[in-house]
């Protein structure tokens, strides 16, 4: 029986890579007596940065509105380096797709909801995210976009 070696999957780190807030109609819209719009988007992305360490970086954009003027505008980016050896290749879409954001995530929304509270206004929190249900549905649509073999 050869010896392979074991799967290693560890936390290296997690940080706060960027985060912005921008009022650009304070103070003004602030005086506006409508309730705002909020536009929530999300991402992920993992990369490469060293030999078995990978960076997986989700990040949110919250956009409020009133009428058609931005209130506030967040984007935050949260992001993760991972050990990762010792997995079978089809393995490694799923963990860096699903089981590393499951662990930055939360980061990030404490992240957001604090810096919107104070930045002056009522928190908004970040709703949970079923990122495997996010993979599959990505997944589904690259295998979509691929034009078929003949």
């Amino acid at each position: 029986m050869a010896d392979t070696p074991n799967p290693v999957f560890q936390i290296q780190r997690v940080y706060l890579k960027e985060v912005s807030l921008e009022q650009p109609n304070s103070p003004a819209i602030l005086l506006e007596p409508e309730q705002p719009t909020v536009d929530i988007q999300l991402g992920v992305n993992a990369s490469p940065v060293a030999d078995g360490m990978f960076e997986v970086v989700v990040t949110a954009t919250v956009h409020t509105k009133v009428k058609d003027k931005t209130v506030f505008l967040v984007e935050a980016s949260q992001a993760g380096i991972f050990e990762i050896r010792n997995l079978p290749q089809e393995q490694m879409g799923p963990i860096m797709g699903i089981a590393c954001p499951q662990i930055v995530y939360p980061y990030l929304r404490g992240n957001v909801a604090d810096l919107i509270q104070r930045g002056g206004f009522p928190p908004v929190h970040l709703s949970e995210i079923n990122f495997q249900a996010m993979y599959e549905q990505q997944q589904a649509g690259q295998s979509e976009a691929a034009p078929a073999v003949q």
